[in-house]
């Protein structure tokens, strides 16, 4: 495919108007992907994106732009509940498909999407692509090398605070900054664990391959939280901890939390008999190197936020105009969704969940980094 593809962006909310219209619109990109739709269900929001961004055409409901002969491909920016249901959609109108994470909640409903893409041809793209950063796959080949000895254990987590409650997109006073964060709180797909544990699972199964089983406790810390004068009612755990089994007695504890942290941002600390990763250190060396970044953040999208959801649109943009396969794949996210959904089932049922899936050998792993 040669012309650039047409970007439907779904959801004019904090992740759609920070990555997707932010990135997309800029001119380094045009060759390869231009803004061609965008929708979103508050009247008015979809609208005054458009007008901002440029983006040619602009709807109120999912359904219009899916319609539209211009949109190519979609990103789906939407509360995480709606993903799968909209990824459907977009799969059966042969679109291909972004999904921000997570790009469903059920095993199920991933082998579902993944099912139907192959039988329509479309491609699907699942953040976080997190294993695109090469200081993680320096830090994946050098454990499988033996650089720490014998892989004993690893944490990793991630505690959201009072993020999506102060964020710029929902403190303003326009259409486009006042974006109601309550979703982020309530059943079926809030919490931190959909919301920013995924990012921490995703470096630690792309490094260490796919866990085995999983149990859990989990519950809600904080029943009520404030925004701009509005109580929210949360139904949905704010607080959970994960035992992950590896196999051969490597385990790890992954958490998502309210307040916290013990890891270095998303990045696991993994333990060895001869030594240990803290962060992005491995023994203590930086794993980081002078001029590293994701394939496509470079130039203006390095200072800008969200540069690694950028960095997913683009490998899909990429898989469809040139044909190369990205390692954010469906399947890895798949696994991480399945982690996700037996810890939570784990908790209810106060027993230890055999995992269904794995990551097929290489999946979501490139080869090796200097």
């Amino acid at each position: 495919m040669s012309d650039p593809i047409g970007m439907g962006v779904v959801g004019a909310g904090a992740i759609g108007i920070r990555c997707a219209l932010s990135h997309l619109s800029l001119p380094d990109v045009q060759d390869r992907v231009r803004l061609a739709a965008v929708c979103d269900p508050v009247p008015g929001r979809a609208k005054a994106a458009a007008e901002k961004f440029g983006v040619p055409s602009a709807y109120e409901d999912y359904e219009s732009l899916l319609a539209d002969p211009g949109v190519d491909a979609v990103t789906i920016g939407s509360p995480i509940g709606l993903h799968y249901q909209q990824g459907m959609a977009a799969i059966e109108a042969g679109k291909h498909v972004h999904f921000n994470k997570t790009m469903a909640t059920k095993v199920e409903e991933c082998n579902d999407l993944i099912a139907r893409a192959a039988k329509r041809d479309v491609r699907l793209v699942a953040s976080p692509g997190l294993m695109l950063h090469p200081h993680n796959q320096r830090i994946r080949d050098r454990i499988r090398k033996g650089a720490i000895g014998r892989l004993i254990w690893a944490v990793t987590g991630a505690a959201v605070g009072d993020y999506h409650l102060t964020e710029d997109s929902r403190t303003g006073e326009d259409i486009l900054t006042d974006v109601d964060p309550t979703w982020y709180f309530r059943k079926p797909a809030g919490g931190p664990l959909w919301d920013v544990t995924v990012y921490c699972l995703h470096i630690l199964t792309g490094i260490l391959g796919s866990a085995r089983r999983a149990t859990a406790l989990s519950g809600i810390a904080l029943p009520q939280r404030e925004h701009r004068g509005k109580t929210i009612e949360c139904d949905m755990d704010d607080t959970t901890f994960m035992l992950l089994d590896f196999g051969d007695s490597v385990f790890a504890t992954a958490y998502g939390t309210v307040s916290g942290d013990v890891a270095q941002g998303f990045q696991p600390s993994i333990f060895g008999t001869e030594g240990s990763v803290v962060g992005t250190e491995l023994n203590g060396e930086s794993m980081r190197r002078e001029g590293d970044h994701m394939p496509h953040v470079v130039g203006p999208h390095e200072a800008m936020g969200e540069s690694h959801v950028f960095e997913d649109m683009m490998q899909l943009v990429d898989w469809v105009r040139d044909g190369t396969p990205s390692i954010a794949t469906a399947e890895h996210a798949r696994h991480v969704i399945d982690i996700i959904e037996s810890a939570y089932r784990a908790a209810e049922t106060g027993q230890t969940q055999e995992l269904r899936t794995a990551m097929p050998p290489g999946h979501g792993q490139p080869g090796a980094s200097p």
